[in-house]
């Protein structure tokens, strides 16, 4: 009897999962492609929020790409040709708060048992794909309390940065002599946790059947890549790290909001740019106190109960504007810099999206999701209505499968998805 996929887990602290067998009945196979090719690595940027975006103000008046841009989007109107906005695309499910937790994922906590990869989010399957290639898999900030984008193969959020001194320390704080020896011998005790596996893996293999020892080939890779990461971490204990000035942006004497983000961004750049990581996400936190942002007044959650006053709804479009034009100013960043290993900028070998698992928080409606992508040398399609031809909302899973393809992970299904967008054509 072969030993169930949680049992492996905790051999190696969930390091690694058992592929999914006949008796797992999985629809994903997955390519060891590279992500990287001659003309540089592939990065992955997502920017969310909790509450989506007044529709009114987020999605052209148009399709195709001679658009109007809305009030919330004119801070990309320089990146008009590299930039793909989706319209009636979600994750069918019914509305109020607590489905946004879905975005990255298109699939519930609760739910998540029926999907091999439970709920794992797509930023995470391209964090593992790329591991052993960088210093982090992955930077996950959310500024105040986490809005849960991010979760691993055990369907846990992984809790993000909320603080920028912290994130900073991490990124580009060398460790101390003790330190280091600390992870030299976390990194040995892996070591033997791996061995440990090896000889599980041996038995198990053994007493596959033909069809599983396919599937067990893909998995003694995965074994083998593990082996190849822990051997890169052993080399990193010892390498410094590039270094980063982060006092500028608390020099002065009034701090905002627009400081510490600044900060976030221009982090998450940097580490782009030395390779420190090949994916990162950033969150706005419903908690954030966007009064530093001109004209607001009110807090964020109560900008989107709005009632329709003009007012309010203007105070939550300076909130949505505010975030767009954030990431704006870090695409510019990226735009600017040459590409280090290959042809191009920086953008152009970095995918960005951005959007919410939920569409309005004045609705709380999950349907229709203010979804956009920019950058990563893809063929960009302008404003694109997803809908088939019975009106019925493209799931954006489909998008999702397209993005991991673009990644070199060729699954045939993630999870909601019944096809794959197809940004050549502008279709689903």
């Amino acid at each position: 009897m072969l030993p169930n996929r949680r049992a492996v887990f905790r051999t190696i602290g969930g390091a690694l999962a058992l592929p999914a067998l006949e008796s797992m009945r999985s629809r994903n196979t997955y390519a060891a492609s590279s992500v990287a090719d001659a003309s540089g690595p592939k990065r992955f940027l997502v920017v969310g929020n909790p509450f989506g975006a007044h529709p009114d103000n987020f999605f052209p008046g148009e399709f195709g790409t001679s658009y109007t841009f809305p009030r919330t989007l004119q801070p990309l109107e320089w990146l008009r040709d590299r930039l793909s906005i989706f319209s009636h695309t979600d994750h069918n499910m019914k509305s109020g708060h607590g489905r946004e937790v879905s975005f990255l994922s298109g699939v519930l906590p609760e739910t998540s048992a029926a999907f091999p990869e439970k709920n794992m989010s797509i930023d995470q399957i391209v964090a593992r794909r790329m591991a052993a290639e960088t210093r982090f898999p992955f930077v996950n900030a959310c500024l105040e309390r986490s809005i849960r984008m991010s979760w691993n193969a055990n369907g846990v959020d992984i809790k993000p940065f909320t603080d920028v001194q912290r994130m900073f320390d991490h990124l580009f704080l060398n460790l101390t002599d003790a330190q280091r020896q600390q992870q030299r011998q976390l990194l040995q005790r892996n070591g033997s946790m791996l061995d440990a596996v090896r000889e599980q893996f041996a038995g198990v293999r053994a007493r596959a059947s033909r069809n599983d020892k396919i599937r067990l080939e893909l998995y003694e890779h995965s074994l083998r890549e593990l082996e190849a990461n822990m051997v890169d971490r052993q080399a990193w204990v010892d390498r410094d790290k590039p270094k980063f000035d982060v006092d500028p942006y608390f020099s002065g004497s009034e701090i905002t909001i627009h400081n510490h983000y600044n900060a976030v961004f221009d982090m998450v750049a940097y580490a782009f740019q030395t390779d420190l990581t090949r994916v990162a996400t950033i969150g706005y936190s419903p908690e954030l106190k966007y009064t530093d942002v001109k004209g607001v007044t009110r807090g964020y959650h109560a900008c989107t109960h709005n009632g329709k006053k003009e007012d309010t709804v203007d105070e939550l479009v300076s909130i949505e504007v505010f975030q767009v034009a954030q990431l704006s100013r870090c695409l510019k960043k990226l735009d600017e810099i040459p590409e280090p290993n290959g042809d191009g900028s920086m953008l152009d070998h970095t995918v960005v999206l951005f959007g919410s698992g939920m569409g309005y928080g004045g609705t709380h409606s999950n349907r229709n999701l203010p979804i956009f992508v920019a950058g990563g040398g893809l063929k960009h399609v302008g404003h694109v209505d997803t809908r088939d031809r019975s009106g019925d909302n493209m799931p954006l899973c489909n998008l999702y499968l397209s993005l991991l393809h673009h990644f070199g992970i060729e699954y045939d299904q993630f999870n909601q998805s019944t096809g794959r967008f197809d940004f050549a054509s502008g279709t689903a």
